[in-house]
């Protein structure tokens, strides 16, 4: 095991000396007029919106031409991608304890190499983007939606029966398009988690909760991700987002509740002395009735994020509009009113700790600042280093494929965030709101499916993926390692799915 540790490590470290020695320059960098970024100041996540790599307010800022940038200033993003993948099956105990210094070498082995090649003032600028306009509102959020649903508990005869596990992941499902898939996920996990904890075979269950709360679930409105919320923004009618996804979700989410309940019902058989009540006994009642009420203060609070009320303040060319700051602030109030208002007994009787939270902000904190070039490249369109990629969504006619948006879009945002990889293949389809919602609807279908479904194909598709399988292992759940994720699961159950939604719906 340690040589294994060892040629790891020296792997990583040989990627890493290759990125900072060999990006040649193809062209010199060039600077960009600044586009005005979306008054979100980027919502959700991984639930956030795009607004960065446009420049929210920015005149003259140094951004990147990435039309002839070199692929290999994807190596830190992919970096941290195998890091992820890797230590936890090779090394747990080393990444358990050390993860956040592995996540900020490859942070610091991106902004060194990026700030010495395009300038010092490109990467300030970059950095405080990044930072001020995404992350901070994204980890705002998760925080928020982290800590209110911890103070939440389910107590009562809930036994973790296919029927009731079934039953849990539909409701959560339909909360997620009416609070978001991040708000959902907090919601469900605990009480599933505690419905069965007394199973042995439970990982597929927390599997499905991704599956169908953290991603699919979110789907049916604006409110449920971030792309949607964006597209919304853009010009996109709220209820056309609802009418139009409605067949695709309720497709998708009945087929994968089905196929749940046959793979929950097997395991179920499984199981030696099945409890016929929880330990708690009695009936079902929920504690924590202030905590429910603070849940629509954080949508509140997302939504306070597309208000019109100017700009706060300009540093280094990033402008922070107040909407933005009116958003943090809020998570945060709502954060420490649901501490201070939360019986600790509850807390306690979750099993809650900071640790899930504390280990999505580290990771994520480099995955936002290493995905700036891959992002840049996308936005490079039809002649930058991924234009093969654009150019597929269409024939030699010009005429859109609707099936390769969907899988282009929903590829890409299985490890890039979906948020701007949703607005890249809007701009990419025209970028016009009411042809999108009538001559090309179709094509908008696909942007915003592929966007929505394909974020469960991987744990960093989607933050709440993360944050759902963090939670599971704090509660003792062996959680899949990332690969072990995609080739069990979402390789298995999604992309025979999203294959039949292509021939039926594309």
């Amino acid at each position: 095991m340690k040589k294994r540790l060892v040629l790891l490590t020296a792997a990583l470290f040989m990627l890493s000396s290759a990125f900072s020695l060999s990006l040649y320059p193809a062209s010199e960098p060039g600077h960009n007029t600044a586009v005005k970024a979306e008054q979100a100041a980027d919502v959700h996540s991984a639930d956030k919106a795009e607004g960065a790599h446009a420049g929210n307010g920015i005149h003259h800022a140094p951004h990147i031409d990435a039309k002839n940038l070199s692929l290999l200033w994807i190596i830190p993003f992919l970096g941290i991608l195998l890091s992820i993948a890797f230590f936890p099956l090779f090394k747990p105990h080393f990444w358990h304890n050390h993860y956040g210094k592995v996540s900020l070498f490859w942070g610091v082995a991106f902004f060194t190499a990026f700030t010495a090649y395009f300038g010092i003032s490109t990467g300030i600028f970059y950095l405080l983007e990044v930072y001020m306009l995404e992350f901070f509102p994204f980890i705002a959020l998760l925080l928020a939606l982290f800590t209110v649903a911890g103070g939440i508990q389910l107590k009562g005869e809930l036994a973790g029966t296919p029927k009731v596990n079934t039953i849990m992941i539909l409701v959560g499902a339909i909360l997620a398009s009416f609070m978001g898939t991040t708000g959902a996920a907090m919601v469900i996990i605990r009480p599933i988690l505690r419905a069965n904890e007394w199973r042995k075979n439970k990982v597929h269950i927390v599997v499905f909760v991704i599956f169908i709360v953290a991603n699919i679930g979110g789907g049916l409105t604006p409110l449920g991700d971030p792309p949607l919320f964006l597209g919304f923004l853009k010009g996109i009618n709220f209820f056309w987002t609802i009418t139009h996804m409605l067949p695709l979700v309720a497709f998708c989410a009945a087929i994968l509740l089905v196929i749940f309940y046959i793979l929950d019902s097997w395991y179920y058989s499984k199981e030696d002395n099945k409890p016929a009540k929880t330990a708690e006994g009695g009936k079902l009642s929920i504690t924590g009735i202030q905590n429910i009420i603070l849940l629509p203060c954080v949508t509140l609070a997302v939504l306070s994020s597309s208000l019109e009320l100017g700009n706060a303040f300009t540093l280094h060319y990033v402008t922070v509009p107040w909407a933005s700051i009116l958003q943090v602030g809020l998570l945060l109030i709502i954060t420490i009113v649901s501490v201070r208002i939360t019986d600790p007994s509850i807390r306690q009787a979750n099993d809650f700790n900071w640790e899930p939270i504390k280990e999505v902000a580290k990771l994520f904190a480099t995955i936002f600042i290493t995905m700036v070039t891959p992002i840049a490249m996308l936005k490079a369109g039809p002649d930058g280093p991924m234009g093969a990629i654009i150019r597929a969504v269409a024939d030699s006619s010009g005429e859109f494929i609707n099936a390769n948006f969907f899988w282009a879009t929903g590829a890409l945002s299985s490890f890039l965030d979906n948020a701007p990889t949703y607005l890249v293949f809007f701009n990419t389809a025209g970028g016009n709101a009411l042809d999108l919602m009538t001559t090309h609807a179709h094509t908008l279908i696909a942007i915003s499916a592929g966007a929505v479904f394909m974020g469960a194909n991987t744990y960093i598709g989607n933050a709440p993926n993360f944050m759902v399988k963090s939670i599971a292992e704090e509660s003792g759940v062996p959680m899949p390692s990332f690969f072990g994720y995609m080739f069990k699961y979402s390789f298995v159950f999604l992309i025979p799915l999203f294959i039949l939604v292509t021939l039926i719906f594309f």
